[in-house]
This record gives C-alpha cells, sequence and structure tokens, in this order.
C-alpha cells in the first residue's frame, strides 16, 4: 500500500512540477540574421530554428511598383535534400513586414535554410533573383 502511495505521489509531484515550469520561449532557440540584398532590394530579418520548423519573419523591400519582390525560404537536411519551402507575399515599390514558418519534419530540424529574394511571382512564375545559404547555429 505504501508503494502505490508513494508512486502516486511521486507522479503528482512530477505532473505538478512540469505544469509549473515556464514554457519555452523564443529566446529558448537559436535565430540567425539573414540579408540577401540584389541591387536596391532586399529581404532582410531573421530566422528562428525550432525542432521541426523554422520562421522566417523580417523586411522585403522593393523600390520600384512595377518590380516586385518576395522571399523564398527552403529547408534543407544535413544531406542537402529539401525538407520544406516557405513564402511571403509579393511586395511591389514598397517595404513591408514578413512572417512565414517552413516545415522541417525530421528530428532536429533542419540543417540549412536558403533564402532567396525573388520577383514576387506576380506574372505566375517565380524567378530567384539571389539566394544565400544560412547553416543552422
Amino acid at each position: 500500500m505504501r508503494t502505490r502511495l508513494a508512486v502516486a505521489l511521486s507522479a503528482c509531484l512530477l505532473t505538478g512540477a512540469a505544469l509549473l515550469a515556464p514554457p519555452a520561449s523564443a529566446t529558448d532557440y537559436p535565430v540567425s540574421a539573414f540579408d540577401v540584398t540584389y541591387g536596391q532590394t532586399y529581404t532582410r530579418g531573421s530566422i528562428t530554428w525550432y525542432g521541426r520548423s523554422v520562421v522566417v519573419s523580417g523586411e522585403d523591400k522593393s523600390v520600384d511598383v512595377n518590380s516586385c519582390r518576395g522571399t523564398t525560404a527552403f529547408t534543407l537536411d544535413a544531406g542537402n535534400a529539401q525538407m520544406g519551402v516557405g513564402e511571403s507575399d509579393a511586395v511591389c515599390g514598397a517595404s513591408d513586414f514578413i512572417y512565414f514558418s517552413v516545415p522541417a519534419d525530421a528530428p532536429g530540424g533542419a540543417a540549412v535554410v536558403r533564402v532567396c529574394l525573388d520577383n514576387g511571382g506576380t506574372d505566375g512564375n517565380v524567378v530567384y533573383l539571389k539566394c544565400v545559404r544560412y547553416g543552422h547555429p
């Protein structure tokens, strides 16, 4: 009887401690800065590396209403196989905030994120103007 009571009490204490522990915050995950500049246009910001995804956030800049820009990010594993892709909306002749998630559904998540500044795909075809690779910190 005492053993069962001790086990039950231990389980309650562990559960209570888990409930009282603070949740993981964004500061608990590695963050990398990125900057992909092409002429006077760019995508800049940060990559937050989570266990099975990354979040890309920052700013897209286009200087001409007829020359749109967007950001596409690809997650890659250690062997450079693509795991996921995500993209921002196009921005034309302005600056705009970007924020999107890219899946990396494998233990440990992505090893590399390739960030590309693109033409926004407003004509139906996305053209990657410049891409830069960022390794997991």
